[in-house]
């Protein structure tokens, strides 16, 4: 287990250094021509989830797709190489930081909100018809259960008993709108609720309760084949997209984003590591180092890499 508790510390670590370096360098070098929405304080989710999942099951995220993509293992040079829009990227400089795709390692994204939500049942659907135990996961924020798709989805997913796990990272925010303003008081777990639809809402900045929940979810899932609902409660702590604090344009207050800060996913589980003497803290410093230094590789190799040739412009558009 202490291996397990050592690799969720370091993917959200590895997400944390990779997007901190995008921090770094978006606004004063501006090589990174798309709009990057971080996952900064949401890192235990992706962590959790990837570590819980099978080796063919499939994961349909949105616009906030970095963290989910990073920790299922995608490519970490092509990953700076395509925000940079380079040939080398995963695809090829086309999709920026809010389309990350990568079939290799079974992630697909798309920044229009819930668009992914039907898709993710689709893929369920294609498993059920072809035999396979696998599992879709469709990870959304709370504003996407608004949307119309996600009713329709889960209502379909359900009535065909498909295997899709439905994983909300609730942080609280639909960019400046606070839940309160968009849904009723009760909470979205509960609302959901039925005698057809299991739901759980969980810490989503504790990465051990987000690992065993989704593990044992995903078990059921693939033995039962009917669907379920999880709700991260979790927070971003940079703006809705882009790289700076944004406590400033009122709709959120500093000391609201401090409080949320101090329960930093990553903070909170090195600390119960080293308490446990689990971890040192040279140790601990070795990985944020490591992951630093790649980070900064691979994002100068991405600035080496050549654009993609002008020749490719048409390719793949429909």
């Amino acid at each position: 287990m202490s291996e397990i508790r050592k690799q969720l510390l370091e993917t959200m670590i590895k997400i944390r250094q990779a997007e901190e370096k995008i921090v770094a360098v978006y606004a004063k070098e501006q090589m990174m021509r798309t709009p990057t929405h971080l996952s900064i304080g949401q890192e235990a989710v992706a962590a959790g989830l990837a570590l819980a999942l099978g080796q063919e099951d499939q994961v349909f995220t949105g616009h906030r797709c970095h963290a989910a993509y990073l920790a299922k293992g995608g490519d970490f040079k092509g990953f700076f190489a395509e925000l940079c829009g380079r040939a080398s990227g995963i695809s090829q400089g086309r999709a920026g930081s809010a389309h990350l795709t990568d079939p290799s390692v079974h992630i697909y994204s798309s920044p229009i909100l819930s668009a992914m939500i039907p898709v993710a049942v689709g893929a369920a659907m294609s498993f059920k018809m072809d035999h396979k135990n696998a599992v879709a996961v469709t990870i959304f924020g709370d504003a996407a259960i608004e949307e119309g798709a996600f009713p329709e989805s889960l209502n379909f997913a359900l009535t065909k008993t498909l295997p899709v796990l439905f994983l909300c990272e609730n942080n609280l925010y639909s960019t400046h709108s606070p839940l309160s303003v968009r849904q009723p008081g009760s909470q979205i777990f509960q609302r959901l609720r039925s005698p057809d639809l299991k739901t759980r809402q969980i810490d989503g900045n504790d990465v051990e309760v987000v690992y065993a929940t989704l593990k044992e979810v995903i078990e059921e899932i693939r033995q039962t084949r009917v669907p379920q609902f999880v709700e991260c409660l979790t927070y971003r702590f940079r703006e809705h997209v882009g790289p700076l604090f944004d406590y400033d344009r009122g709709y959120r207050t500093q000391a609201e984003v401090e409080a949320w800060m101090a329960q930093c996913p990553i903070k909170r589980f090195a600390a119960k590591l080293i308490q446990e003497k689990v971890l040192t803290p040279p140790a601990l410093d070795a990985i944020n180092s490591h992951w630093c230094r790649l980070s900064d590789e691979a994002y100068q190799e991405a600035l080496a890499a050549p654009w993609p040739d002008q020749s490719e412009l048409l390719r793949a558009v429909y």
